[in-house]
């Protein structure tokens, strides 16, 4: 299976020219993920759309030695398959567990939803996810909740870029509690999308958990197939602070799992018996 690897330059750097912006800090302190820019300062298309990664290796999988399966109602995990297989919905990636730069999703779409900014790169998804938010932001719409899809789908190449101007404007801690190293990011899966409101001016911020909109993702996401990824005070198990915008693509048997559960991902599939590396 052929692999592209790389975006232009000029594509990468438009990109980060969106997703920079700066990160703002919260009634509490702590800095947030980026937030990219204004909605309305938008026009310029940085992304050809030609110039996409195009196919998950199936011989990229990461190894994970011994397979394990957690059983559950309504779920079965095989480790090796799937927690550990950059192409399944049910991957764990996180600071423990990253992608290989050659991981790109050959199945990205635009999402058909409202977007804030017009890049291509970050208004993509993988097919089933895009399906599935198109889905969540209609019920949420037929309840009055408006939602907008911020950013998405983001190449190893724009994170290595992203990433690295956070740690020469911010420290490199700093940078590490908000934005994710090259192949730490579930924006690269393509099952990620950050999602705001008008309510908090189409941000990423903490009080975004607070509004009408962001109570509604909450107790609702896990039915479409999505968890709070990096819930509150959860900081040390994830390794990042809470962002009740971050969305991720599981599936709706395994998400509502999760959501019922009360457990972040790493805890969930740790006490399904899986032999993950989790911080306590």
């Amino acid at each position: 299976m052929t692999i592209k690897t790389g975006l232009k330059t000029l594509a990468v750097t438009g990109v980060l020219s969106i997703l920079i912006g700066c990160a703002p800090t919260n009634d509490n302190g702590p800095e947030q993920e980026p937030t990219e820019t204004e909605p309305t300062n938008q026009s310029d298309d940085p992304l050809d759309e030609d110039s996409q990664t195009d196919d998950f290796n199936e011989d990229s999988s990461r190894d994970t030695g011994e397979e394990e399966d957690v059983e559950d109602d309504n779920v079965t995990l095989d480790l090796e398959e799937d927690i550990f297989n950059p192409s399944s919905t049910a991957v764990l990636v996180n600071k423990s567990y990253s992608l290989n730069e050659e991981d790109a999703p050959d199945d990205l779409v635009l999402v058909d939803v409202p977007t804030v900014l017009e890049s291509v790169e970050i208004r993509q998804m993988r097919q089933v996810a895009a399906d599935a938010l198109k889905e969540m932001f209609s019920a949420a719409e037929e309840e009055g909740i408006i939602l907008h899809a911020r950013s998405g789908y983001r190449s190893y190449q724009t994170q290595v870029q992203l990433f690295n101007n956070y740690v020469e404007n911010h420290g490199e801690e700093a940078a590490n509690r908000y934005s994710a190293r090259p192949g730490e990011s579930e924006h690269q899966t393509g099952l990620a999308m950050d999602v705001t409101s008008e309510s908090v001016n189409y941000q990423l911020t903490e009080a975004f958990g607070e509004t009408e909109e962001g109570i509604w993702v909450k107790e609702n996401a896990h039915d479409y197939g999505f968890i709070i990824r990096y819930p509150e005070g959860k900081e040390a198990i994830t390794g990042y602070i809470y962002e009740p915008w971050h969305l991720r693509y599981l599936g709706k048997d395994l998400a509502t799992d999760v959501h019922e559960s009360g457990l972040t991902y790493e805890e969930y599939l740790a006490e399904g018996g899986l032999d993950i590396e989790i911080n306590e």
